[in-house]
């Protein structure tokens, strides 16, 4: 079953933010929760930068690889093995997909995403004002 919002933000801080060695192993369940939650910032970032809206599949296609991509930088700092990481990019790819859903399609019944219609999700803007990213 694939985390939502405060699950991955809880595993985003423990992840990326409680000062832990970059050599301490973490849980893949752990792993891609961070990666989606910072995968899901760095697409907001991209797509509110060009201003343009895009279809929901384009916008999930873009996002999985975003978080994809984080769960490879996670994992190399955190001396993950290839079958964890391929676990957590997995899953990371379903959490990413699912905060989405959840997000674009079910709160606000979009049509496609538009970064002129919809703002990011309060868990973005609440750190943005508390300057924790």
């Amino acid at each position: 079953m694939a985390w939502g919002w405060d699950q991955n933000q809880e595993a985003y801080d423990t992840a990326y933010t409680n000062g832990r060695p970059n050599e301490a192993k973490l849980s893949h369940e752990l792993l891609a929760g961070g990666a989606a939650f910072a995968g899901f910032k760095m697409f907001e970032d991209h797509q509110r930068a060009q201003g343009k809206p895009v279809s929901h599949q384009f916008a999930k296609e873009l996002l999985v690889g975003f978080a994809a991509a984080e769960v490879d930088k996670l994992a190399e700092t955190k001396g993950e093995d290839w079958f964890d990481k391929e676990r957590a990019k997995h899953d990371a790819k379903k959490n990413a997909e699912h905060m989405y859903e959840e997000h674009y399609e079910r709160r606000h019944g979009a049509d496609e995403y538009d970064p002129e219609r919809y703002g990011p999700h309060e868990h973005y803007e609440r750190r943005r004002e508390e300057n924790r990213w």
